[in-house]
């Protein structure tokens, strides 16, 4: 197994070798045979690193533990689900899946381009290609997943605890594939300036690869949330931890792309700025790469101490300076169309909200290597979250070009007091910390700008349609998909902000030391313990509590929180117990426990954390409505009446 996989390997390494540099010589020198067999080792690399897939997989389903991977990942008790997890939540296993992603994705790069970008997919597919290369270098020099052990063990050391969670199971591949996506983008600047072909071309060809992996990043980090609050025991869901925050920063690059990749496409502007986000984002991916795998930062999500540091270095100077002094040599045919428009209007918008996303990834990186305390992430964050709002909401409603505040009062208005009787409300009722209240009403002000422009384009539409307001509002969103999803995305980050928000100012505590039949309360809880129980499997000693829950006199459920002691590993993991709520989670921690059946509780009131999981949902809606393909015919009545929903504003991301 050990020798046919390091086989596999060196295979790959060599044809993925043989493929850069033929399909960088074929398009230069303009021979198409070259071209044709670089275009077929793409296809071989993808199949030998699906081979040694498939190998590693055997071997850890069939228990082969004179495989250190598989010894140090897996053992004979774990269920196949938790197996097929371990094969990527090792160092090793992680890289031999991130590079067999990429070889999948060259392949779909190089079918979707057979017909088109002639030019373009030979110089795409040698850088690529080359990556692939640097990732098959790190698995058969530095972490090879096929390395043995002298001496065969009679079980292996089995997975993390903390990584046997459903959540663990979703948020490595979903992630790792939203980082792997962005090297097609990065690979197809690289080719556009090599050939000159700087215009709207190359831009149209990686858009939906941007939106795609920008899509997958962001789940694979809601997801890494959801696994965070349900696993690690300790209330939230993000703690600015640098692994947690080298997943953000290329989202946020990248949905700066999305926004300025609109600019480009409908007013020629910003073509070197195009090319600087899609360089930094691929960057950012290698950098969140390069630091779970470094002594650089400690986290919880860390691979522990390797000898990878130089070779990530050294690709992030490559990836980072040489894109950089391409573009600057291409300068010249790099300037984007001048557009004269008044103060107000959606390009210096989009404009503002691009410094916006940048700057808060350069907050991000910043506090993440100077290692800032979470009051300082919270004080930034929460400023540039804040901007994000305010300039989100507005965004929906100001035109293109020319605005004036005279056009744009009325949309507006109602939108403005939505979130002022909204705040005043909240802050009379509710809620008291008057951040919070400018924050939600914000996020109504936004709610409300969504509402208005769904509603002048169904109106719109319905006139000249002869349609009820339910047809036209789905043939609206059918017609212009990239738009109206758009939106819908836009409205699944007011609800995840909600969510932040609510959970940020509003979480109540209460701990308490309690022997079976005594009660505890918070809020508008009572917590009765009922008693402990043990049990035993043949990896684990699982300590169950058991706690019924009332609000006011009504029984309304039961809790069971545990402790579950590891036979491999020495620290205990806490497994909670979680009510969810539209309103509230009610949040049991097992802090300790005695012989005697006494237990500790923490127990937690988390207000609206389950609105940022419905977010993550609704985002996941627009994203898909988005990206879903247009017909490429249009019926001309449709095209009659495209004038009169222009209203409802012209397609955006």
């Amino acid at each position: 197994m050990s020798t046919s996989g390091f086989v596999v390997l060196f295979l790959a390494l060599e044809i993925s070798l043989f493929s850069a540099a033929a399909s960088f010589l074929g398009g230069k020198l303009g021979y198409p045979k070259l071209i044709s067999s670089a275009r077929i080792a793409v296809f071989a690399v993808c199949g030998l690193l699906s081979l040694s897939v498939a190998l590693l997989l055997y071997a850890l389903f069939s228990h082969d533990f004179h495989l250190s991977y598989v010894a140090d990942h897996s053992s004979r008790d774990m269920s196949p689900l938790y197996l097929l997890t371990s094969f990527y939540a090792g160092n090793e296993g992680s890289l031999l899946f991130w590079a067999w992603l990429l070889s999948i994705f060259a392949v779909v790069a190089n079918v979707q381009n057979r017909a088109r970008n002639r030019e373009l997919i030979p110089f795409a597919s040698s850088v690529i290609m080359a990556i692939e290369a640097f990732f098959l270098v790190l698995l058969i020099f530095v972490a090879n997943p096929f390395a043995e052990l002298s001496v065969l063990p009679a079980d292996g050391h089995g997975l993390n605890p903390l990584l046997e969670n459903v959540g663990m199971v979703l948020h490595p591949p979903v992630l790792l594939a939203g980082y792997v996506g962005f090297a097609i983008p990065f690979a197809f600047t690289i080719a556009a300036l090599i050939t000159r072909r700087v215009g709207g071309e190359w831009l149209t060809t990686v858009r939906r690869w941007v939106l795609i992996s920008w899509l997958l990043l962001g789940l694979g980090n809601l997801i890494g949330a959801w696994w965070a609050y349900t696993e690690l025991g300790w209330g939230g869901y993000w703690g600015w931890d640098p692994v947690e925050n080298v997943g953000l920063m290329p989202w946020l690059m990248a949905t700066a792309v999305l926004h300025a990749s609109v600019l480009q496409r409908k007013r020629g502007m910003f073509k070197a700025w195009n090319m600087v986000l899609i360089i930094l984002t691929f960057n950012l991916t290698i950098f969140g790469t390069f630091l779970t795998r470094s002594d650089f930062l400690s986290s919880v999500h860390t691979f522990g101490l390797s000898d990878m540091d130089p070779y990530f270095l050294t690709l992030l100077g490559v990836a980072l300076i040489g894109p950089l002094i391409l573009l600057l040599y291409r300068r010249d045919e790099l300037k984007g169309e001048v557009v004269e428009g008044a103060l107000i209007s959606r390009e210096n918008a989009f404009l503002v909200g691009n410094l916006i996303l940048v700057f808060a990834t350069l907050v991000v990186l910043l506090g993440t290597l100077l290692a800032w305390k979470q009051s300082m992430f919270n004080y930034w964050a929460g400023s540039t979250l804040f901007a994000l709002i305010v300039l989100m909401g507005l965004c929906a409603l100001i035109g293109w070009r020319r605005e004036t505040l005279k056009n744009l009062g009325p949309r507006l208005l109602p939108a403005m007091l939505l979130a002022l009787v909204a705040g005043l409300v909240l802050s009379v009722v509710v809620v008291r910390e008057w951040y919070a209240v400018v924050l939600f009403s914000f996020c109504l002000f936004v709610l409300g700008t969504i509402l208005v422009e769904w509603y002048r384009g169904v109106r719109a539409r319905g006139k000249a349609r002869l349609e009820n307001p339910l047809r036209a509002f789905c043939g609206l969103i059918w017609a212009n998909k990239p738009r109206y999803g758009g939106l819908i995305v836009h409205l699944g980050i007011v609800l995840i902000c909600v969510g932040v928000i609510g959970s940020s100012f509003y979480q109540a505590e209460a701990e308490a030391v309690l022997q079976p039949g005594e009660s505890m309360s918070i809020k508008d809880y009572s917590l009765t313990y009922e008693g402990m129980s043990t049990s035993n499997t043949p990896s684990r000693l699982i300590v169950s509590t058991t706690l019924l829950v009332y609000d006011g006199s009504k029984l309304i459920g039961e809790l069971t929180a545990e402790k579950q002691y590891h036979r491999s590993y020495e620290q205990s993991v806490t497994e909670v117990a979680i009510r969810y709520g539209l309103w509230d989670d009610l949040y049991v921690i097992l802090a300790g426990w005695d012989q005697d059946g006494t237990a500790a509780f923490k127990v937690l009131v988390n207000r609206l954390v389950t609105w940022i999981w419905i977010g993550g949902g609704v985002l996941l809606l627009g994203s898909l409505i988005a990206l879903w393909p247009d017909r490429r015919k249009q019926r001309p009545a449709e095209l009659m009446t495209r004038s009169s929903e222009k209203g409802a504003g012209d397609s955006d991301s």
